[in-house]
């Protein structure tokens, strides 16, 4: 039998090699048609034989590329037109849009070769690439993707490179980034000025700097990265003063495994993460003899580090290695190009404003990034993946939901580590990292990046989902819409609907959400909740006893606050008689406004935060009474906890909700520091309490409810020795627990709970 189909494919197949590869697949088979991008995915039309057609659609399956991602495959038979020949067919725009664009991916084998091969006529440039590799999202300015919508319209190809575009059975097949050194982009170095250096090879030019104790900014695929010799103590600390980045770790950039394994240990698991496609930043834990400059990730036992993925970043790490001294590790810090508290730069004019104050100079390109995006950052923790961001080599990559949007959706995520997030049907289009919405510019940032996802994916939201908290720029932003649905979730809930979505869960589960600020439905600062929870609703049953965030923020800016918080929940104004260092050394005209403060309610809000708690045990134990940035006191306690077995004690009620007092933990924690207790020892029972506490609360709620699955989300669970030590008890106790494993559990999968919630509140209208 002979017949004619029509085989329309949706999912992360243009500009992935699909169809060369279905153009391959044809005519190994024998069969006649074309193939051709639309603005829904791939179209076929393909006549033969069936029993060929049935093998060539089951390859479509089995044998993609591997960068593509096929969702969808549908078939349908229509009249045979009697062709003898399989074309590949231009391109065509339609009205409805459903093409998905692949995110920016590492350089592949192939043409790392090629890039090292001094007989190949790409060796040593910069922006090799094929359709199996190299920049997508940040170069996209529309769908279909095709050489026009990029930024690389620019750079008319050669004659040579036209060929490969044009010859179906080259790797270059439709590669839009395809370039080489007579038609593509250069690379320059320019000085702090902004003023172009005249170098022949100013990839090693950098490189001699570089050695030398330069600090330079170096465009990427995504922005500028801000650089220097990881090894070099007096160029990491002047990076460190005028980036003004006082404590956070900086991530640094090796140029292959060998080189990480020097300097931390490296599961099977981190490395390939390393290795993959989308080459992240991974957390690993460090090895105490490497020789790492100390301001790198002064006190941390982790690094973050990742390996190269661009041509450039290859070139320079080459050329590096060849310009220090012989034996000394080719490490470079490789931190995020921005001021403080700024989203990363990625114009060129931009970074030469901004970043010549930084750097000693800057190494720049000439292909423009369309949409910046910054480095995603993942470990390894509790027996699987966990990004902490999910961003570069993710992003836009759809996640596959269980349900369907009833419509288009938008959520606009939270205020610190902020994504966004469109829906429609049963995709999510969880946006890059775009940071805390503090300044004009992240806004803007965030403002560009809904406009570019609605246009891609073709989502008129109709709805939009928001955080209850009145005052975050996403939430404004979000009511200045009007659209027909405005849909407000709130901050915990939003949490453990993230992990239910992930999974593909509608509840009802136990969901414990730990983090450090939240807005609560009765107005206060929540942040250790323990609820019943579905996509739809929820139920608090249990949470930390509310103490007084004397301050608000600047409680989060000053742990000792909520030291003497805690001190003074725990005796009274007894605590000031103490025999502890912090209570000796405490300013007791401080203590007494901040007392006056919370008699009189004024500016100190009840709050059940985790993270607050936390501090103040970091600030009782004397590790940290100002901090620097959030979380740094919690972090530098986890640094110094010795894990054990014992833990202190605690009280949970039998209301509804329950109250987790932990007063007699404070109590235990003085008694201990009377006693001369090691400090990590005191830490480490620290952590263990804090397990048993809320493995105790989500007992009580199996009693209650019959419920065994558990969801943990919040950014308490970026803390690793909590989060194993509360798994491994839950799991012990009977539990089923989920985690956030493909969205980040702290606020950078807000957008992606909120997005789950307002879909299943409007399915149920």
């Amino acid at each position: 039998m002979h017949e004619r189909r029509r085989i329309t494919i949706q999912g992360i197949v243009q500009g992935v090699g699909f169809r060369p590869f279905v153009y391959g697949q044809a005519l190994r088979s024998g069969l006649a048609g074309f193939v051709l991008n639309d603005s829904s995915g791939v179209t076929i039309e393909v006549e033969g034989e069936q029993g060929l057609l049935e093998a060539f659609q089951c390859a479509l399956h089995e044998l993609a590329p591997p960068l593509a991602r096929v969702d969808s495959i549908a078939a349908e038979v229509v009249p045979p037109r009697g062709e003898t020949a399989f074309v590949i067919a231009h391109s065509q725009s339609g009205s409805t849009r459903g093409a998905l664009i692949s995110p920016d991916t590492a350089t592949c084998d192939d043409c790392l070769r090629e890039l090292f091969d001094p007989a190949d006529r790409r060796y040593g440039y910069p922006f090799i690439n094929c359709t199996n590799c190299g920049p997508r999202f940040t170069i996209v300015q529309d769908v279909p993707y095709d050489r026009a919508k990029t930024t690389m319209r620019l750079f008319p190809m050669c004659p040579a490179c036209q060929a490969e575009y044009e010859d179906p059975l080259d790797r270059r097949f439709h590669a839009q980034p395809n370039a080489c050194p007579v038609c593509g982009p250069r690379v320059r170095l320019l000085d702090c000025a902004g003023h172009e250096q005249l170098h022949a090879d100013p990839i090693a030019a950098a490189s001699r700097q570089l050695a030398g104790g330069a600090i330079l900014a170096i465009k990427g695929l995504g922005g500028y990265h801000l650089a220097c010799d990881a090894l070099n103590t007096e160029a990491v600390a002047r990076l460190r003063r005028r980036k003004q980045r006082e404590a956070k770790p900086f991530a640094v950039m090796a140029p292959d495994l060998e080189t990480v394994r020097r300097f931390c240990d490296v599961s099977n698991a981190e490395a390939e993460l390393l290795t993959s496609r989308r080459r992240p930043i991974v957390l690993l834990r460090r090895r105490p003899e490497g020789c790492l400059a100390p301001g790198v990730a002064s006190g941390y036992h982790t690094l973050g580090v990742m390996l190269p993925y661009t041509p450039l970043h290859h070139l320079l790490l080459h050329a590096f290695a060849t310009a220090i001294e012989p034996g000394r590790s080719p490490l470079l810090v490789m931190t995020s190009g921005n001021l403080s508290d700024e989203p990363i730069a990625y114009r060129d004019d931009d970074a030469v404003q901004c970043l010549t104050s930084i750097s000693d100079g800057l190494l720049v390109h000439e292909r423009a990034i369309h949409m910046r995006c910054d480095d995603s950052v993942v470990r390894v923790a509790g027996g699987g993946e966990q990004w902490f961001r999910r961003s570069r080599g993710a992003a836009p990559e759809p996640l596959q939901l269980s349900f369907d949007c009833p419509v288009p959706l938008l959520a606009c995520g939270g205020h610190l580590k902020n994504t966004f997030c469109l829906g429609k049907g049963r995709q999510a289009f969880v946006s890059h990292h775009i940071g805390d919405l503090e300044n004009l510019e992240t806004l803007r940032s965030f403002r560009e990046g809904i406009e570019h996802f609605r246009r891609l994916f073709d989502i008129e939201p109709v709805a939009v989902a928001y955080d209850l908290h009145p005052d975050y720029l996403a939430t404004k932003y979000a009511l200045d819409l009007e659209l027909p649905q405005l849909i407000g979730v709130q901050h915990h809930h939003a949490h453990i609907a993230s992990v239910l979505a992930e999974h593909g869960l509608t509840g009802p589960v136990i969901g414990v959400a730990a983090d450090g600020t939240g807005y609560g439905t009765d107005g206060a600062v929540w942040g250790c909740e323990i609820m019943v929870a579905d996509l739809l609703q929820f139920e608090r049953m249990a949470h930390l006893r509310y103490v007084p965030l004397p301050g608000g923020e600047q409680a989060v800016r000053q742990p000792w606050r909520m030291a003497a918080v805690y001190l003074d929940q725990a005796y009274g104004s007894a605590f000031l008689d103490l025999p502890v260092p912090f209570v000796c050394n405490l300013d007791r005209r401080r203590w007494k406004t901040l007392d006056q403060m919370i008699a009189r309610r004024l500016n100190a809000p009840p709050a059940s935060s985790l993270g607050r708690l936390f501090d103040a045990v970091a600030a009782l134990l004397g590790i940290r009474n100002e901090a620097l940035y959030e979380g740094q006191a919690a972090i530098e306690l986890e640094i110094i906890a010795q894990p054990s077995d014992h833990s202190y004690p605690f009280a949970l009620d039998s209301e509804s909700p329950a109250l987790l007092d932990v007063a007699p933990l404070i109590r235990g924690i003085v008694d201990d520091l009377q006693w001369g207790v090691p400090l990590p020892e005191i830490a480490g029972r620290f952590h263990r309490s804090v397990a048993e506490l809320l493995a105790s609360a989500c007992l009580q709620v199996r009693e209650r409810t019959g419920l065994r699955a558990v969801a943990l989300s919040g950014g308490v669970f970026q803390n690793r020795l909590l989060l194993e030590q509360l798994l491994g008890r839950l799991e012990e106790l009977g539990f089923q627990v989920y985690l956030n494993r493909r969205v980040p559990p702290n606020d950078g999968g807000l957008s992606f709970g909120q997005l789950a919630i307002a879909a299943a509140r409007l399915r149920a209208i």
